[in-house]
């Protein structure tokens, strides 16, 4: 396997447990409700990298330099509520699929604005022609899982 298809398939292994970890959250939202899953999910997350850092020592240990990071860099976390509300809330009104094609194009516009300018310190990389066309048939392609 060449070193440009490893980061897809580990990319794409990402998008499978993402729908998985929608549908469970999903369904354990309707047993304990929205902000009891964020929660249970962010929890179980904490003490899972809690045991993996601490216990199991894996990391690069330099959690020392935590106040060394830009401000912004922090969001992350605030985010990762926002997800988690958006999957609970939106995957039981409209599906699994329809909601995976609505957060995966959201994805991939946003994705394209922070290569494209830069943002948050990665590296510029420009929006193509071929960029455009792949992204439009990509919403052609989420128009029609979407198409009821």
């Amino acid at each position: 396997m060449t070193l440009k298809v490893l980061p897809l398939v580990i990319a794409a292994l990402a998008g499978v447990t993402m729908a998985i970890q929608g549908s469970l959250n999903s369904a354990l939202g309707k047993v304990v409700g929205l902000w009891e899953t964020t929660f249970i999910v962010h929890l179980t997350g904490l003490l899972l990298v809690a045991a993996l850092l601490f216990v199991c020592r894996i990391g690069d240990g330099c959690l020392s330099n935590v106040l060394q990071a830009p401000w912004y860099t922090y969001l992350g976390g605030l985010l990762g509520v926002l997800i988690i509300y958006g999957v609970v809330r939106s995957i039981p009104m409209i599906g699994v699929a329809p909601a995976t094609t609505a957060i995966v194009m959201g994805q991939v516009l946003t994705a394209g604005l922070v290569d494209h300018f830069g943002l948050f310190g990665m590296n510029k990389i420009p929006f193509t022609l071929y960029n455009l066309v792949g992204t439009i048939m990509m919403a052609g392609g989420a128009w029609l899982i979407l198409k009821q």
